[in-house]
């Protein structure tokens, strides 16, 4: 599969980038797209919620009124569940929600994602870039360009580029990574991917 290299005024620049059908063109599985998306919100949560129970919460533990004999339910102390400012029953404890993936799920995952983007045409490869210093407007003119204005865009670099992404931190959807940290997640949130030349060639051989 070829696509063609535009460069950063957006222009055809008129040759051909070579996309390895191996990454690009597979059987998609969305199952395994499901599970890498699910497992990296998964990793982001803290976990750190907690709501107190009964033996938590401050209060008197005596006993409000006798067991029996006074015409209404069995009651205990005021940090009873059943009671306005008592402890929760059964809330919430803090917890790891990671889980694990296979290595071959979450590549299966990334070329299905890849292999749906191409489909919805919404891939492009543009040459290397590099802006002299950090500017919004730069990138900004940059996505305009590349008719990628208002769409949540990633820009794949084949590595860390502090212009670049400086450039873009201030721009609403916009998400610059180098290829090597390419994920399930960060391809399916975008409806604009921008492939530099030289990230293409890791990501053909994902």
């Amino acid at each position: 599969m070829e696509l063609a290299i535009y460069n950063i005024k957006g222009e055809d620049t008129g040759r051909k980038a070579e996309l390895n059908d191996q990454v690009f063109a597979i059987d998609a599985n969305e199952h395994a797209v499901y599970l890498d998306v699910k497992q990296y919100l998964a990793n982001q949560r803290q976990g750190t919620h907690k709501s107190k129970e009964r033996s938590e919460v401050s209060g008197s533990t005596r006993k409000l009124h006798k067991q029996k004999g006074g015409g209404g339910a069995r009651i205990g102390d005021i940090n009873s569940p059943v009671l306005v400012g008592g402890g929760r029953v059964f809330g919430p404890r803090p917890r790891d929600y990671r889980f694990k993936l296979n290595k071959k799920v979450k590549q299966l995952a990334r070329k299905s994602a890849l292999t749906f983007k191409v489909q919805d045409n919404a891939i492009k490869v543009v040459e290397n870039l590099n802006f002299e210093t950090p500017k919004t407007k730069d990138f900004i003119n940059f996505a305009k360009n590349l008719q990628s204005e208002g769409k949540n865009i990633l820009l794949v670099l084949p590595s860390q580029n502090k212009n670049v992404y400086l450039s873009s931190r201030n721009v609403p959807n916009a998400q610059v990574i180098a290829a090597s940290d390419i994920n399930t997640y960060a391809i399916m949130r975008s409806n604009a991917i921008l492939l530099t030349e030289g990230s293409l060639d890791v990501i053909n051989n994902l």
